[in-house]
Order: structure tokens, then C-alpha cells, then sequence
């Protein structure tokens, strides 16, 4: 799949941008992992164009993970056009735009997947971003507003006509949130309607829901979000399923404690430890979700208070598991 002048392997697969998720540290880790495309946290583009800090620090990039998307949300054409332009300080790789998210907080705003709701609005803000920047630029949608509004493939048609590089579909209505089912044949209707490539997304968590999305889909490309949540090796099981039909097991869980405490050594490197273990308490919830005893564990990780407390929480559950 080509973005501009960037290649991606459509036998592999990205990390879907999550807010409060997807930061730095993770999408290094799931880079390491074989992620081959990240994108960053959902940055407003009002706030970047007023200067706010924490959507500065949204955006910052590492070597380690690119190639990346800086992803912008919003619902002013020019606001949106001008946010992009100072996203380029960054040095993205794409600018992805959020016209999917379903949080309150957003859509309330007429942002994410409120846009869905006003196509004529959304292909404004697409053609305003496009003609701002030098860069390929992808749109993020759901197939609608609810099951009486769908209208994925004219949302695509219409970032097509406005000159987007790529639009990736979650498969689900925005009433929906995150419940079954994904509707992978809307997106299949999108990828026949649209030149441009398609991205899917929606319930990825390993090699054989892959290989069911690809097929269901003929997408171009993945992008795996809630699967990869204490679980950043999903990269590696998916790829080796797709081009090698290997399907590899879990790790085990030495070596998932192992993982969990380097990725929350690294929030606290880049964050502080103050702010980096109150994030943790989530992300070991992730880690540790299977593992026998994981209740008992979960109230633990809940009151986590240090690097040390984690380390000792690690090595228990490790030493547990083994006998």
C-alpha cells in the first residue's frame, strides 16, 4: 500500500491511534513488535493552533517509531488546515484526520464522528487539510452515524474527490461504540467504490482474525487497536500468520511481565514517574488480563505507587505462573 512516497506492507499491520493509549512508549514497543505504521494519540487542532503544550506533546515523534501518522481532529476547514501545517514542525510522515472517534467529549463538539453526520463538512475539512500540507493525508471513519445513517462509502468517495491518500474504516456505527458485530462487508462496499486504498479495522487480535478481515474485506492494509492492549506482540502473530500460516502462541508470562514492566519503565522515562505508574495501573490490567489469579492481581495494580512496587508485582506473578 502506497501513502505518497511511503510503502506499506499489506501482509502486516499497524496500531491504530487510541487516545490516552497509543503514546510514545507504546508505539515504539509495538514498532519492536513488528507494527509497521503507528499513529499518534487524536490531537485538536484547536488546541495546537493556540499553542497548548499538551497537544504539542501529543505529537512529538521518535525515530524509533516511524513511519507515523500525526492524527488531527476537529470541525473548522481552516482550523483543521492551519493545525496541520504546524503539525509539520513534527515531521509526520502522514497527517491522519479523526472523523471516527465516538467519545462524547469529541463528537458532543461536532469533531470524530460527529462528521459523519455532515459529509458536505467533512470533504471541506479533507480538501482544506490537503491543499495545507505536502504530505499524504488519510481519513479515519466509521461506517456510520448509527444503523439508520450509514454511509461509509460516500464519506470515502468524498475524501477521495478531496484528494485523500487513504481512508481507514473501523467497522462499526459510532451508536455502536465498541459492541459486536463489525461490519465487515460495509467495508468491503467501501473498498469497491473507492481507488484510493482502504485500511480496516475493528476486533484484529491475532494471525486468524487477520487473515478473516483481509479476506472479508480485500483491504489493503490493517490496523489493530484494542488487540494490541497489553498485548504489543500481536504485530509479530499477525504477520507471521499472513505470510508464512504460522500461527505463534502467547508468550509466556515471564516474558509478558518481562515486556510490561519496559514499556511502563519507558512511560516514566518519557512522562515522569508520578505521572508514568498512575498510566501504568491500566496498562498492567492489560498485561495481566488470563493470567490465573488476575482479580486478586487487578486490585494490586490498582494501588501501584512506584517502579519497585511493579517489579515486585512482576516477579510474583511470574514466579506464580510457574508452579
Amino acid at each position: 500500500m502506497k501513502l505518497g512516497k511511503l510503502e506499506l506492507d499489506g501482509r502486516t499491520a499497524g496500531l491504530a491511534p487510541m487516545a490516552g493509549v497509543a503514546d510514545m512508549a507504546f508505539r515504539e514497543l509495538c514498532r519492536s513488535y513488528g507494527a509497521s505504521y503507528v499513529v499518534s494519540e487524536m490531537v485538536s487542532s484547536k488546541g495546537l493552533t493556540m499553542h497548548d503544550r499538551k497537544s504539542q506533546k501529543l505529537l512529538l515523534l521518535s525515530d524509533k517509531e516511524r513511519p507515523a501518522a500525526a492524527q488531527l481532529f476537529g470541525s473548522d476547514p481552516q482550523i483543521m488546515a492551519e493545525s496541520a501545517r504546524k503539525a509539520l514542525s513534527f515531521a509526520p510522515d502522514v497527517i491522519d484526520i479523526n472523523m471516527g472517534c465516538p467519545a462524547p467529549k469529541i463528537a458532543g463538539n461536532g469533531g470524530g464522528s460527529a462528521l459523519l453526520k455532515d459529509p458536505v463538512l467533512a470533504e471541506q475539512i479533507i480538501r482544506a487539510v490537503v491543499q495545507a500540507v505536502d504530505l499524504p493525508v488519510t481519513v479515519k471513519i466509521r461506517v456510520g452515524w448509527d444503523d439508520d445513517n450509514i454511509n461509509a462509502v460516500e464519506m470515502a468517495k468524498r475524501a477521495e474527490d478531496a484528494g485523500a491518500a487513504a481512508i481507514a474504516v473501523h467497522g462499526r456505527t459510532r451508536q455502536q461504540m465498541y459492541a459486536p458485530p463489525v461490519r465487515t462487508g460495509l467495508i468491503a462496499e467501501v473498498k469497491r467504490n473507492v481507488s484510493i486504498p482502504v485500511m480496516a479495522n475493528g476486533d484484529i487480535v491475532d494471525g486468524p482474525s487477520a487473515a478473516k478481515m483481509l479476506e472479508e474485506t480485500n483491504a489493503d492494509y490493517l490496523l489493530v487497536g484494542r488487540g494490541a492492549l497489553g498485548r504489543p506482540w500481536v504485530f509479530h502473530q499477525i504477520e507471521a500468520y499472513l505470510k508464512h500460516e504460522v500461527l505463534l502462541p502467547e508468550p509466556p508470562v515471564a516474558e509478558r511481565m518481562r515486556v510490561m514492566v519496559q514499556h511502563i519503565k519507558t512511560i516514566c522515562d518519557y512522562k515522569g514517574e508520578r505521572i508514568g505508574i498512575r498510566e501504568a495501573r491500566k496498562h498492567a490490567a492489560w498485561y495481566i488480563r488470563g493470567i490465573r489469579g488476575a482479580a486478586a492481581y487487578r486490585q494490586r495494580v490498582g494501588a501501584l505507587s512506584s517502579i519497585e512496587e511493579l517489579e515486585r508485582l512482576a516477579y510474583e506473578i511470574a514466579c506464580q505462573a510457574s508452579l
